[in-house]
């Protein structure tokens, strides 16, 4: 069912990093809720249920060192967001919502990157389920070139006009 597990047991290798470091993943996967979220008319007025799978990845987390939960992706935190962004997301279509669980996920636990895949079971007779699937990596802005010779000096011990 969820596809980055079943990429990494067929030996294909999961997306790296910035300079191609291998991440370490955290996952919720079935994550089950309802919500009001679609386009039609018999979609707009009751919750439907979703089903959410969410993979998100740091490089080599701090927790398999420190075995704190401060220094990796707070599964049991993520899940409640989760809860949180089925009462509260304001949008019609699972690609925006698949968005915003991306950014959360980036953006307040600091993922590099993270895959998302939103279903709605049972949508149609004949099929298990509908949804989308996004991958999202986190993008830093690039350091300016004077500031990062700084940085570099100051790394060295040395601090520029200290002479």
């Amino acid at each position: 069912m969820f596809q980055a597990l079943d990429h990494a047991a067929a030996g294909e290798r999961l997306p790296a990093a910035a300079g191609s470091q291998p991440l370490d993943l955290v996952f919720i996967e079935g994550f089950s809720g309802q919500t009001v979220i679609g386009i039609h008319d018999n979609e707009l007025h009751l919750p439907q249920p979703l089903t959410i799978d969410l993979c998100a990845g740091m490089p080599r987390a701090l927790a398999c060192d420190t075995d704190s939960i401060a220094d990796t992706i707070d599964y049991g935190a993520l899940r409640l967001l989760l809860q949180q962004s089925l009462q509260e997301h304001r949008v019609r279509l699972l690609e925006a919502l698949a968005e915003q669980v991306a950014r959360i996920a980036i953006d307040e636990f600091h993922a590099h990157w993270v895959r998302v895949r939103i279903a709605k079971p049972r949508k149609f007779e004949d099929t298990a389920a509908v949804g989308v699937m996004i991958e999202r990596r986190r993008t830093e802005p690039p350091a300016a070139p004077a500031r990062t010779a700084t940085l570099r000096l100051i790394g060295q011990g040395l601090i520029p006009g200290s002479r």
